[in-house]
């Protein structure tokens, strides 16, 4: 009870330091994302009553695969890295989640645990909704349940793509595709090189750390990158492309 109360305690003041953007009441947080335009007013005060702001540091966990799932989380604002903890000392980094972005969508099909875990990559707010919130404006309008399976259908095929990059591409061709990814017009305002170790671009391709830093300097000599500190530029976007799907 006492770790419960805790929770709750770490919520609340959180949320007193918002900034003046995050502080908007009532239905605003909803009818600004453009997933949730279109909803009835009844609708909206709905998902109100159903949600929790939270605020993460950078570098803080949000939730952990394996842990129970009893919400969905909304991404309002910063940036969260999704992976799979394949062993030990071992990630798969699956997608950067932007604003605008739902995780942990499956518990409102009955997913009891969180399939995958999530971590701040910069300091990010996010909404936390009740799953029977959500699954009731699924079944009672059509028009927002059919924007999110077109979210959901664009996240298949980043899985997909990784498949693909596990199952026969080579090591510099696995990389070509991280790089295309995090480079995609998803993330240009979020500048993401900024926030991610070289770790985490090697976890993102499935391959090591050496081997990603040996890679993306080869990458710099043939003039396809532009390395400055951690930021990484791409240059020659044919040259990346016919590595990716060649490799």
């Amino acid at each position: 009870m006492k770790i419960f109360q805790g929770y709750h305690l770490i919520n609340n003041l959180r949320q007193t330091n918002m900034s003046d953007n995050q502080t908007k009441t009532g239905n605003s947080i909803f009818e600004s994302a453009e997933c949730f335009r279109g909803l009835y007013p009844e609708e909206l005060e709905k998902l109100t009553d159903s949600k929790t702001r939270v605020h993460y540091l950078k570098g803080e966990t949000i939730f952990k695969q394996g842990a129970f799932s009893p919400h969905v989380t909304y991404v309002l604002s910063g940036l969260v890295r999704v992976y799979l903890q394949t062993g030990h000392n071992r990630q798969l980094n699956i997608r950067l989640a932007a604003p605008g972005d739902f995780l942990s969508f499956s518990s409102v099909f009955g997913e009891a645990t969180y399939n995958y875990s999530a971590l701040a990559v910069k300091d990010s707010w996010v909404c936390m909704i009740e799953k029977n919130a959500l699954r009731n404006l699924l079944q009672t309008n059509a028009d927002f349940a059919l924007r999110i399976v077109s979210r959901n259908c664009r996240n298949e095929q980043q899985l997909l793509d990784i498949i693909g990059n596990l199952s026969y591409k080579q090591m510099r061709g696995k990389l070509a595709s991280a790089l295309f990814y995090l480079s995609s017009e998803s993330f240009l305002k979020e500048q993401v090189f900024q926030y991610l170790t070289r770790q985490d671009i090697s976890d993102f391709a499935a391959i090591s750390t050496e081997s990603t830093i040996k890679f993306l300097k080869e990458f710099e000599k043939e003039g396809i990158i532009d390395l400055k500190k951690k930021d990484i530029e791409i240059k020659d976007w044919k040259k990346l492309e016919i590595i990716s799907r060649n490799s």
